[in-house]
């Protein structure tokens, strides 16, 4: 199986003995050894991902990259967060997704408003199986535990991705903004409920209701 290591904060070193990974089309920078790398259509899903991915909007463009060697991914300089699954499921944007083993299977899944509310369709994208992913994020992610005990509120802007038995639930709210005025329109906010990690950066992307 490929080895994931981070080479500073920024860029992923993956050091591959015949394997294979998938990336992020055009993510790779440098690579040692012997690579060969071809596009996959679909998210890596093939036609049936290529069509599901048009029809629900969540875009997604990966090459599978083989060898052996060390291969080098980066993306405009965004921080990298390794994400080891053991037969879960991450739930993670697809803009955010950097590389993953090439024995992760990828699709998408329905998410509601949370979807609605950042401009990026009702559908995100679903990692499954053993094996590691890397994602992106604008400035150093957070990781956020829930519990039963603990649930937590995420701008929509902010989420990244997230494991676990969680529940989400799109709700309107106020902030500190708000309060000052600064606000653009309605605030929004996800709930997270159950058990699992969510990930956060330390941005905002766009959304409906302005910047939040």
């Amino acid at each position: 199986m490929a080895q994931f290591r981070l080479h500073g904060s920024k860029v992923l070193a993956v050091d591959m003995t015949g394997d294979a990974v998938k990336a992020k089309n055009g993510s790779m920078v440098a690579y040692e050894g012997e690579m060969a790398f071809k596009k996959m259509t679909g998210g890596g899903d093939g036609l049936r991902g290529m069509v599901t991915r048009r029809l629900t909007g969540e875009s997604m463009e990966v090459m599978e990259v083989k060898g052996q060697g060390t291969c080098y991914f980066a993306d405009r300089a965004s921080e990298i967060n390794l994400v080891t699954l053991r037969g879960e499921t991450l739930y993670v944007e697809a803009s955010n997704l950097l590389c993953t083993d090439s024995a992760l299977r990828t699709g998408t899944t329905f998410t509601g408003l949370r979807g609605a509310s950042q401009g990026n369709g009702l559908f995100t994208t679903t990692v499954e199986g053993s094996g590691q992913a890397a994602i992106l994020s604008d400035g150093s992610a957070i990781i956020l535990r829930v519990t039963p005990q603990t649930p937590l509120q995420v701008d929509p802007g902010a989420y990244i991705a997230h494991t676990g038995r969680l529940k989400q639930h799109f709700q309107s709210g106020v902030n500190f903004r708000t309060f000052m005025g600064e606000g653009s329109g309605e605030a929004f906010q996800i709930r997270f409920e159950g058990e699992g990690l969510v990930y956060v950066q330390p941005s905002e992307r766009n959304t409906v209701g302005g910047d939040i």
